[in-house]
């Protein structure tokens, strides 16, 4: 990144030429680990401590960075206000609402990744549907590969067949199918490729990823992607488990680590020789 932090001391630069009461603005480089995406462990990591979500409450914005009330917002948010002021000077301040499909409202950003021709972060409507932004904005499938299935919302967001790719992206949407949008980075994947498979993937992610803090995740991810090696899944045990890290996780990480194996066992039970008693269990779960 030494690339992107050139430009941004220079971009400051100018910002502190206009602005000369500009309060003080300072960038921390990470060590990439993804439980500090949760805003506590980020304060945490940014305090010199290591990277653990805090319990709540108090809240971040009562008690945050130093024991300060703290503002927490990701960049896109302020990449928003940013072309959402410049773009309303020019075209009007309900340029926005304009935009936005199936009854949805605005733009959103999408990181696709995976099977698709042309992978990469597009801006669109908010409410399209997968087919669409792999048809209108991602060139098309990849050659040779056809879709099987994808994740709505990263790793942690589950997953859904091909059948689903109509339904539009947005939280509303796809909660009733056990997902979430989350950050929108999209993954695809195609018959070439293993559900199960990239489920473990998923688990083996979280449980390296796991901050170590609290049992339910700590010992679950652990245990979960023991028992998804299996040829053939251990529904019951692994629907108890999921439950189980699901209510007491402290935080988002642990919660939301068995989406994954939820969404096989219901929309990919062939996979892992589910039964259909198993797959609306899952269902139901969700």
């Amino acid at each position: 990144l030494e690339t992107e932090l050139a430009s941004k001391d220079a971009e400051l630069d100018k910002v502190r030429a206009a602005w000369s009461e500009l309060p003080p603005i300072e960038v921390r480089r990470g060590a990439g680990a993804y439980i500090c995406g949760e805003e506590s462990a980020m304060i945490e990591s940014i305090e010199g401590k290591r990277g653990m979500p805090r319990l709540r409450p108090p809240y971040v914005a009562e008690v945050g960075l130093f024991g300060r009330p703290t503002l927490v917002h990701n960049p896109e948010t302020l990449w928003w206000v940013r072309d959402i002021v410049d773009t309303s000077l020019v075209q009007g301040y309900d340029w926005l609402e304009k935009r936005g499909r199936n009854g949805r409202q605005g733009l959103r950003s999408f990181s696709v990744s995976g099977r698709v021709a042309k992978p990469g972060v597009i801006v669109t409507d908010a409410g399209i549907t997968l087919r669409q932004l792999i048809d209108e904005h991602c060139g098309g499938m990849a050659p040779g590969h056809e879709l099987y299935g994808y994740f709505p919302g990263g790793a942690s967001g589950g997953m859904l067949p091909a059948s689903l790719a109509d339904v539009p992206l947005d939280f509303d949407t796809l909660a009733p199918y056990g997902c979430f949008i989350g950050s929108a980075a999209i993954v695809v994947f195609s018959q070439h490729d293993k559900a199960r498979v990239l489920a473990e993937n998923a688990m083996h992610f979280f449980a390296h990823e796991s901050c170590g803090q609290c049992t339910p995740c700590r010992v679950g991810t652990a245990k979960a992607a023991g028992l998804m090696a299996a040829k053939t899944w251990d529904a019951p045990l692994l629907e108890a488990l999921g439950s189980t890290m699901m209510d007491a996780s402290i935080c988002g990480l642990g919660q939301a680590a068995p989406n994954s194996v939820r969404s096989v066992l219901r929309y990919f039970p062939h996979e892992v020789g589910a039964t259909p008693q198993d797959a609306r269990k899952a269902e139901g779960a969700a």
